[in-house]
């Protein structure tokens, strides 16, 4: 049998239809394929590869601590150098009070996490999400999604669980003494890009501090500058009471993170203890990738060039086919007129050599997250392609 029947037969499947590339390698801002094809990866992993794939300076992080040791014993026992210095690093980066870094090993991971951490500190344990989010797929995470079609099978899931609309003012009176916790992106993703309009994260912000509840801020795809800020929270005026990290934070490798104050996180340490472990979060490897993924940012002007590259973006991307463009930085929402052409795009943009998807809530969508590393050139050469595949449908 080939690897591929071997992949259908033996890897659990998540869709009826996957795109059955075979990858073999992959370099900056390409996936080589075992039939000879390069492809130009425009969503990053979905959000994950930042700095392209198998970087250098990850690859010298990954390849120098797998040497020295990998892992040692579950979270918080030993004192790991490279789990020491990401956390003191990321304290560094973000403003008072969020000093104190739980690391585990996916974004849902962290939410689960951050959800456990407000119903220990306040006492109380209602949470409020967002319709049409996405925060995961474990049973926790997933009670905040609101939409039935991907709930209904896991059910019951998590009780006290209230949904208000994004960017809706009049919604935020739900939020009560009863709060825990509201739980929201920073820029809604998966409706198809949504950005806070005016106020509103200030007025959220306002009204946790208000009725005592803690705010959770998911920047899971929206950090690691995507946005064209390291974190997204930092446009706003605001700081959250916790803030949700992954995929881009690893630089390819696996790693969540929920940040707090210290003197919140210390209460997950007693009545009872243990009250949150992990084995394998803070995983010496993938903090050594995430120390690396982080200094090439502060060092370098990929986020300084985000608002040039998405500006690049916009004057080439438009096309009869698009009825709408939503961005964010380096992040954009192309509408189209139906989820058919949409699908249709996706096959033929693979053909082309282009690595595209969609959003889980936007079926007519065309969801681009290219590596921050992308060149004027590279991004010419993506929009040419896409053109191309547009004519096509």
């Amino acid at each position: 049998m080939n690897l591929r029947s071997l992949f259908l037969n033996h890897v659990a499947q998540t869709s009826p239809a996957p795109m059955l590339e075979e990858i073999v390698s992959a370099h900056g801002m390409y996936l080589h394929t075992g039939d000879g094809r390069s492809i130009m990866d425009l969503i990053a992993g979905i959000g994950v590869s930042s700095l392209g794939h198998t970087h250098a300076s990850v690859v010298d992080a990954v390849q120098d601590q797998a040497s020295r040791y990998m892992h040692t014993m579950v979270y918080g026992e030993f004192v790991l150098s490279p789990q020491v210095l990401l956390a003191q690093t990321l304290a560094n980066l973000l403003p008072n009070p969020l000093d104190s870094t739980y690391f585990v090993n996916s974004g849902s991971e962290a939410v689960e996490g951050a959800m456990k951490l407000a119903k220990k500190v306040t006492g109380r344990f209602e949470i409020v999400a967002c319709t049409k989010a996405y925060h995961g797929s474990t049973q926790g995470s997933m009670s905040l999604q609101s939409d039935d079609y991907f709930t209904r099978p896991f059910r019951p899931l998590l009780p006290e669980i209230k949904f208000i609309d994004y960017n809706c003012v009049a919604h935020l009176d739900h939020i009560t003494e009863q709060t825990a916790a509201v739980v929201m992106e920073t820029v809604q993703a998966e409706i198809g890009l949504q950005v806070p309009e005016g106020q509103y994260l200030q007025r959220v912000a306002d009204r946790c501090h208000e009725v005592g509840a803690l705010l959770i801020l998911d920047e899971i795809q929206a950090a690691m500058g995507r946005t064209g800020h390291l974190f997204a929270f930092s446009a706003f005026d605001i700081c959250p009471d916790i803030l949700l990290l992954a995929k881009g934070l690893g630089g390819g490798m696996p790693i969540g993170a929920f940040v707090a104050a210290k003197a919140h996180m210390d209460q997950l340490a007693s009545e009872p203890v243990l009250g949150h472990i992990t084995t394998f979060g803070g995983h010496p490897v993938n903090c050594a990738a995430a120390l690396a993924t982080l200094k090439v940012l502060q060092e370098s002007d990929l986020i300084d060039l985000v608002p040039v590259k998405s500006q690049s973006f916009l004057e080439l991307l438009p096309h009869p086919a698009i009825k709408e463009i939503r961005t964010c930085g380096l992040w954009f929402a192309l509408q189209l007129e139906s989820k058919e052409k949409l699908r249709k795009a996706v096959d033929l943009g693979l053909k082309e050599g282009l690595l595209f998807d969609w959003f889980l809530y936007d079926e007519c969508s065309i969801r681009l997250a290219p590596p921050l590393i992308i060149s004027k050139e590279e991004i010419k050469m993506a929009c040419n392609k896409l053109h191309r595949v547009l004519d096509k449908i």
